[in-house]
């Protein structure tokens, strides 16, 4: 079946151009046959195709769909595009496997906005059944105008970004001061979200030259603390100068007279400074913080005001009291913070991590999936559910889990890390060599990926390079003790085997485990030194008495 062309142009019409006309011409028909298949990805569709919302079957949402704008503070990251795109193709794909094949020619793609660049990037990748093709097109006329509500809502930050700069080019704080302050806001947070922090520095310091009230003064200065301190750059992050300017917020909103303003914006600052001194190194002084922001929100904020704001103080007093070894106060944080809103995914992963950590996998696993259920599809639960089930023994699921997750994102670099030494431990040597590659260019300073690497030239013979990947590694992270292991082997091997016993004794160092022990004691009976190599076989065989290998050492 053959769609008519699809102009791309973004001009006219703003984000998901592409994508809109596409759901126009399969959303109807996947109604009458599967209304489930529309349900499944409600939310997909409804952000790329607003339109069509009265029409798609409501499964899934967020506290946040039903409250007031200003309550609605919790802005998508920039990832949120790709999770939309990757469920769009998913619902096209299912639906294809019914109706078969689709050609659509699109026509501007070279003017479309960056989300129906991503979602015909994703298309194409994912769903070989939709074949798209381009076509020369006229193209379109000025720019779209800034839906500050729906760019901001959904996470579609590049038009935010270009749009609210288009307007604020003729748009002046004294035309239409609260349309003025909004586009403001709605424009700087896109720009952060993109990258581009040096123009939202310039907008914040035109703002700061128009206006002396306390509130949009202690506003300006809390999103510059949050601009050095979020910084894409991490060489450009300065949380020093964060903080002066976070203080400077804090005193301003200190003085605020009405009760409930106060605790609001006040709080919100009080959690910015927490932030900052988590990059400062003092969990103990952030913590306080979070406290005292939540005291102000449960004393002086009406019972029902501002939800959102106080779930994600649970969360983020959960997330310190995690780190800070208070586990069970941490678990009731988080799941405080689900239960007020069980429709957003990100704080079922921070408690499922948690949770995988005290050794409940079961739960983790239980969390890990209800923030694959409530989402569009994204990596980190499929990525964080393979540990489980690597650690479990069921490589197969693991290696099923980390291909999905790096289907989904082909630049998610944890992915790379974990199924190359999978692969390596499942003797795809290949697979895990590619694997290396591909993560290699994405973090070239990865250790991880450098130990495996070694593991593959190891495998292949290539002892030298084997040696070099290994050095790489350690020269990175010296409590690497899979690479001081790996070393340790190879070392064996090349038959210099008191170099083979100091390498594996590093290893040990790190976390005594009956392997290591077993190839130490290898390597100590080869240089001579037998009574040791007796004692690491008996520790070994006390770790885990059904080793065969163990056994018939020890026998000899």
């Amino acid at each position: 079946m053959n769609l008519p062309t699809i102009d791309a142009d973004r001009r006219p019409r703003g984000p998901y151009t592409f994508g809109a006309a596409l759901l126009d011409a399969l959303v109807p028909a996947a109604l009458v046959y599967g209304p489930e298949l529309v349900a499944a990805h409600d939310i997909e569709i409804r952000a790329a195709a607003p339109h069509l919302a009265p029409r798609v079957p409501r499964g899934r949402g967020s506290l946040a769909d039903d409250l007031p704008r200003e309550q609605r503070i919790l802005i998508p990251g920039a990832g949120r595009t790709l999770r939309i795109a990757n469920g769009l193709a998913e619902f096209v794909r299912d639906h294809l496997a019914r109706t078969g094949p689709l050609v659509v020619a699109v026509a501007n793609l070279a003017a479309a906005d960056p989300t129906d660049v991503q979602l015909v990037e994703v298309l194409r990748r994912r769903v070989p059944e939709l074949v798209i093709t381009e076509v020369e097109g006229r193209p379109g006329g000025g720019p779209f105008a800034a839906d500050y509500d729906r760019f901001r809502d959904e996470g579609f930050h590049h038009a935010m970004a270009e749009a609210g700069l288009a307007e604020l080019e003729v748009l002046t704080h004294d035309d239409d001061p609260e349309r003025w302050w909004t586009l403001l806001h709605r424009t700087t947070a896109a720009l952060e979200a993109i990258g581009r922090e040096p123009a939202a520095r310039d907008l914040y310091e035109r703002a700061r030259r128009v206006t002396t009230d306390p509130g949009h003064r202690a506003t300006l200065a809390c999103s510059i603390a949050m601009l050095f301190v979020r910084h894409h750059d991490p060489g450009r992050r300065d949380p020093e100068e964060a903080l002066a300017w976070i203080n400077e917020a804090i005193t301003i909103t200190s003085l605020l007279p009405d009760r409930r303003e106060r605790a609001f914006h006040l709080g919100f600052d009080l959690n910015g400074k927490a932030l900052i001194e988590v990059r400062r190194g003092r969990l103990t002084a952030a913590l306080t913080l979070v406290e005292q922001a939540i005291e102000l929100a449960d004393r002086d904020l009406p019972p029902d005001a501002h939800p959102i704001h106080r779930l994600v103080l649970r969360a983020n007093r959960g997330q310190l009291l995690g780190v800070l070894g208070r586990t069970g106060e941490a678990l009731a944080d988080y799941a405080a913070a689900i239960a007020a809103d069980p429709g957003y995914p990100d704080y079922y992963l921070d408690r499922g991590t948690l949770l995988h950590k005290l050794g409940r996998l079961d739960e983790a696993v239980a969390d890990y999936e209800s923030a694959m259920r409530v989402s569009p599809p994204f990596p980190e639960p499929y990525y964080n559910r393979a540990e489980v089930r690597y650690a479990r023994g069921d490589l197969a699921g693991a290696l099923a889990d980390l291909d999905y997750a790096l289907e989904l994102d082909p630049g998610f670099a944890p992915g790379y890390v974990n199924r190359a030494g999978l692969r390596a431990a499942l003797g795809d040597q290949g697979g895990a060599r590619a694997d290396v590659e591909a993560g290699l260019r994405l973090t070239p300073r990865e250790p991880y990926l450098l130990c495996v690497l070694g593991q593959v030239e190891q495998a292949a013979g290539r002892r030298a390079a084997a040696r070099a990947a290994y050095d790489g590694a350690l020269a990175l992270d010296g409590g690497l003790a899979a690479a001081w292991a790996g070393r340790g082997g190879l070392a064996f091997e090349e038959g210099a085997h008191e170099a083979a016993v100091a390498d594996l004794t590093r290893a040990l160092e790190l976390g005594e485990r009956a392997d290591l022990l077993f190839n130490r004691a290898l390597a100590l009976r080869a240089a001579g030194r037998e009574r040791e190599a007796r004692a690491d076989l008996e520790r070994a065989a006390r770790l885990d008495p059904d080793d065969p290998d163990v056994r018939r050492e020890l026998a000899r």
